[in-house]
């Protein structure tokens, strides 16, 4: 038997100052010994290892005790770890993502130059978080091996002070944190995140140890007061990472650097300075105005989402009226005057805050939802469903599990092809030909595409996928929340220690049976959360096939408290009505449109279901028509459509800018709405999720 006593890590640091090259120094704080015995390190492994974070309601299962058995989330899963995961290492490890090479240059490895963008190193860091989240389930010890080859590749990069960033170490005229547009902030993040994971997953310090090196070197540069650091941290995830980072070693400084990065945001003068040249300044980069008194959501979406899920991180460890007030009116902002009817956000490339700071990629004014032109960044889809998974967790209420789910069956699936090699950057909600060119974007492309420039989205989606178990089940304080639908089985331990193991079955989100078995539990009673969706209108529970005396209502967590026993059932029945869903009186786009949801799925209407030469701006729905779902499960990968009679406008208006009508003419058709997320996997189309509609 082999007896491990206590391992210790000790790395010294010496400081160097940031704002100068590498090769020049000068001692910004005295040198810190840094020792972290791993044996208290915390064990537990959640997603975000909230477990003993004191001011959250929902806390995180551990990583791989909820695995998907069947059904919809199972195939996906199987997707990622066949498809997803192994092409876009072919893509990054090679010479068309360059990311390994980047790394393999700088640990001298390799003769060339930096290739790809600014943030492409928190893009290899993702990818390896998702490699990591597939071994965990699969426990392919060739996953394992490959994530250590990198991890020797990162290690060798690394500067012996702990500075890990190949555009600038492969850059001899750029230093260190001088020009934030580099990106080092959000390369630092994706870091500490995907080094914390692998630990938990694992139990290796091959990766954490480069972690704890690089943000020992960060607290030391900017701790001390300065405003152009202070203006520094604009792309925010390494708010996220550094909490994670304090979760796991238990090191209170990683916190304390996590509110500080807050606490920065609104504090200086806005104003153009030697870091901030080249990259816009003020609401942008969410600078205007200091998070807790900010009332909207400003900017690029997902420097705001990723900053707004950072803060929720922190809240969650100090229980800060103040700070948890913002978050609140901010996700309210979000959900209810800036979100897409898939979930997704950034309604433009180009435009203007609401205080007319330029921005791009993101937030514009409330209500102001262009279809044709929203920009939908597949990042900014999946950090939605980030912060409401962490404001979920802060209150425990069903609406951000709502949120969540809406994201992933729509606006986050939409980015990915259904085999899972071709991706989109934006997500527009209308598509027309001739009225775009495509060959003046650099993020919008007609059809997806094997590889984006810019892959900050598809590894980003792809962890989400990998991960998705994890968001399942939560732990509430005497029991289990069922957050998310889909055939799985739960082997996990209630926050009092006893065991608990349940499984699922159910053909969700086409139908809308759940049943839930408890395979194993404890003897004294317990609750056990159900969400019911805020579209499930008059749901039941039963259990053991009596119907529930429990309060069931949508948009809340119908909580059932008993004392359970093996073989116990729960079923849950929501009814999948086909609905029309109208946008607020207030977005001018979708005045008199509809479009079609059943269930979580959004649906859309796509050229290939349309005679030949139709153009999508033509086609009506009829208030009147029948909608019947349909499984087909050849189509699409199986998916449920929705058959219709839709109407075919024959004497619209191309030609002329105005024209006086005096009546439109329609034909009949019969087609199918498919789920918005399958959409462009026949070829090129056209596609619309809002059609206008006639009342009758």
């Amino acid at each position: 038997m082999k007896i491990i006593n206590i391992l210790i890590i000790s790395i010294l640091f010496i400081n160097i100052s940031c704002k100068k090259t590498e090769d020049t120094s000068s001692q910004k704080l005295p040198a810190i010994t840094s020792k972290k015995i791993v044996a208290n390190f915390d064990k537990n492994s959640g997603i975000i290892n909230n477990t003993n974070s004191p001011y959250v309601q929902l806390k995180s299962i551990n990583i791989g005790d909820c695995t998907w058995t069947d059904g919809f989330w199972a195939e996906k899963f199987k997707i990622a770890s066949e498809n997803m995961v192994p092409y876009m290492g072919e893509v990054l490890c090679g010479d068309t993502g360059h990311a390994l090479n980047n790394f393999k240059i700088a640990a001298g490895l390799k003769e060339g130059e930096h290739n790809g963008m600014r943030w492409h190193d928190g893009d290899f860091y993702k990818f390896m978080e998702a490699k990591t989240y597939v071994y965990a389930q699969t426990k392919d010890k060739k996953l394992l091996d490959e994530l250590d080859e990198y991890i020797q590749i990162l290690a060798k990069a690394q500067r012996e002070d702990g500075y890990l960033q190949t555009q600038i170490q492969l850059n001899p005229k750029v230093g260190r944190y001088e020009n934030r547009k580099y990106h080092e902030m959000y390369n630092t993040g994706h870091l500490l995140t995907s080094a914390c994971i692998h630990f938990r997953i694992t139990g290796q310090t091959n990766f954490l140890n480069l972690a704890i090196k690089h943000a020992d070197l960060l607290y030391n540069n900017f701790i001390p007061e300065d405003e152009e650091m202070g203006r520094f941290g604009f792309n925010q995830t390494q708010i996220m990472g550094l909490v994670e980072l304090y979760r796991t070693t238990k090191d209170k400084k990683y916190l304390e650097l996590a509110e500080k990065f807050i606490n920065n945001r609104g504090k200086y003068k806005v104003a153009e300075s030697a870091s901030t040249k080249g990259y816009p300044i003020g609401d942008m980069v969410q600078e205007r105005i200091p998070l807790r008194k900010e009332t909207e959501a400003v900017g690029h979406a997902v420097l705001a989402l990723y900053y707004y899920a950072g803060a929720a991180d922190v809240a969650a460890e100090t229980g800060e009226k103040e700070l948890i007030d913002a978050l609140d009116r901010l996700w309210k902002n979000v959900t209810q005057k800036k979100m897409y009817v898939t979930g997704a956000l950034g309604q433009t490339h180009y435009g203007a805050s609401s205080r007319r700071d330029k921005i791009e990629e993101g937030f514009i004014d409330e209500y102001m939802m262009p279809n044709m032109t929203a920009y939908n960044e597949t990042c900014a889809n999946i950090c939605n469903s980030m912060f409401s998974y962490r404001m979920l967790g802060l209150h425990g209420k069903s609406k951000y599990a709502d949120i969540m789910e809406l994201v992933v069956y729509n606006s986050g699936l939409s980015g990915i092809s259904l085999e899972g090699k071709d991706y989109y950057y934006a997500n527009p909600l209308r598509v027309i030909d001739g009225t775009r060119d495509y060959s003046k974007m650099n993020t919008e492309f007609p059809v997806r595409q094997p590889y984006l420039n810019c892959f900050c989205c598809p590894p980003n989606l792809v962890r989400t996928i990998a991960k998705l178990s994890g968001w399942a089940y939560s732990k509430s304080k005497n029991g289990i929340s069922v957050n998310l639908y889909g055939g799985n089985k739960l082997t996990t331990t209630l926050l009092d220690g006893s065991d608990i193991q349940l499984s699922q079955v159910t053909e969700y989100p086409w139908k809308g049976s759940v049943k839930i078995t408890i395979e194993k539990c404890k003897n004294e009673a317990f609750d056990i959360l159900l969400r019911i969706p805020s579209w499930a209108v008059n749901s039941k529970v039963l259990v053991n096939g009596k119907e529930s005396d429990t309060t069931i209502k949508e948009g809340t967590f119908a909580t059932i408290n008993r004392s359970w026993k093996k073989g116990d059932i729960i079923s849950l029945e929501m009814p999948m009505e086909i609905k029309f869903i109208e946008g607020h009186t207030r977005i001018e786009e979708v005045r008199n449109q509809v479009a079609v949801k059943r269930g979580p799925i959004v649906y859309c209407i796509e050229t290939p279901d349309l005679p030949k030469d139709t153009k999508i701006v033509d086609v009506y729905l009829n208030s009147n028509s029948k909608l019947k779902a349909t499984f087909k499960s050849g189509f699409l990968g199986g998916v449920s459509t929705i058959e219709t009679d839709i109407l075919l406008r024959k004497n619209s208006n191309e030609e002329h800018m105005y024209k006086t009508i005096k009546k439109p003419i329609f034909d009949t058709y019969e087609t199918q709405f498919i789920p918005y997320y399958s959409w462009s996997n026949r070829g090129h189309s056209e596609m619309s999720v809002f059609v206008p509609i006639i009342w009758n």
